[in-house]
């Protein structure tokens, strides 16, 4: 008995129950200062809890209680009976393969999806530290290269597929990774450009900046579809998916050069005189000192263009090109499912959230170790 009451007076007992009544504490005195300082603010705390919740009750509801997973064959008649109760997911396992893959072969859609995992496991390893070097360069051209021959095939007993028969989520991380792969240097130039000492360098910078940004993507791409054939010589016939892959490189290009610029503004005006007090050259001068300090001032808003142009990748419906969000409207032209398109819209996104937020959880992580260092 009376071990049991000594029991608590274990030391390392005592801190943890100390350490919960200190969080629980530090929890409280937020709660009373951000949400419950006043009668009004506790009150409108009150609402949007009461509101918020009604509203997940509600998405639990049609998203999971009342839902319908799994029909037989193509029969719907379960789900049009849960019309307007619950969701019907049974489309998902139906058209997720033309969602995800598009027109691609069926038989060979491990391809596209190998490609797919390629692009995820190079995106993982440029984001660590330690692979930051000469190597990463050489990693990115044979995952490039391996991603090609996926794709394409033709060789080592792989039929050959042509771009018009690729569509969804591999299109997408196309477009959207070489266009901020080969736009984000572009932008890096033209931003050292437009601060350019001579001015037919930087009039030439300034004019492709103005250009680019005065005109939305839709244009750019249309242009690049209709307008651009039409300059080549004949015979000479540009593939559809890399007139568009130009456009997109153009555009981020331009806007990132903004973003960039802004950040080499914010480098003070000491850190280029002890550079060249170093004796170093311009390009060794900006390479080791200025655009690190540059890029670190506007993670923030080079992420977020990262984001707003995997996005507007999207936007290739315009000239035919199937992307994720394409062969998702496709997939439910099919008249037994028409009716059930929140359900493939909810899917798309929650792939769209997905890539988002793995980059700005990752801009956070660089935001972190920037003030650390």
């Amino acid at each position: 008995m009376s071990s049991a009451l000594e029991a608590p007076r274990n030391p390392r007992s005592l801190g943890q129950v100390q350490s919960g009544w200190g969080a629980g504490q530090r929890a409280l005195r937020w709660l009373r200062a951000n949400l419950f300082s006043s009668i009004a603010s506790s009150i409108i705390t009150l609402l949007l809890i009461v509101l918020l919740a009604k509203a997940l009750i509600s998405f639990v509801q049609w998203g999971l209680w009342d839902a319908v997973w799994t029909v037989p064959g193509n029969n719907t008649s379960a789900c049009r009976a849960a019309r307007g109760l619950g969701a019907c997911w049974a489309v998902i396992p139906e058209k997720y393969r033309f969602i995800l893959f598009g027109t691609y072969p069926f038989d060979q859609q491990w391809r596209p999806a190998a490609a797919t995992l390629v692009f995820i496991a190079l995106f993982y390893v440029s984001s660590r530290r330690g692979f930051w070097r000469r190597e990463l360069v050489y990693i990115w051209v044979a995952a490039l290269v391996l991603i090609g021959v996926l794709m394409w095939g033709g060789v080592l007993g792989m039929p050959f597929v042509s771009q018009d028969r690729w569509g969804g989520l591999p299109v997408t991380l196309i477009l959207a990774t070489f266009g901020l792969a080969f736009g984000f240097p572009l932008g890096i130039v033209v931003a050292l450009g437009r601060r350019s000492k001579l001015p037919a360098i930087r009039s030439l910078c300034v004019l492709y900046v103005e250009l680019i940004r005065g005109v939305p993507l839709i244009s750019l791409l249309f242009m690049a579809s209709v307008m651009f054939p039409l300059f080549m010589p004949d015979g000479v016939n540009i593939d559809k998916l890399l007139r568009a892959q130009i456009a997109i490189v153009l555009y981020a290009g331009a806007y990132l050069a903004e973003v960039i610029r802004g950040g080499l503004q914010a480098v003070p005006r000491g850190q280029h005189e002890a550079a060249d007090a170093l004796g170093l050259s311009y390009w060794r001068k900006h390479r080791l000192i200025i655009l690190p300090q540059a890029i670190r001032h506007v993670i923030p808003p080079l992420v977020n263009t990262f984001i707003a142009f995997f996005k507007d990748t999207s936007l290739v419906l315009i000239i035919g090109i199937f992307d994720l969000l394409t062969t998702a409207k496709t997939a439910i032209i099919d008249p037994a499912w028409q009716s059930f398109s929140v359900e493939v819209y909810v899917f798309v996104g929650i792939i769209y959230f997905a890539f988002c937020f793995a980059m700005s959880r990752y801009s956070r992580h660089l935001e972190a170790q920037g003030r650390k260092a």
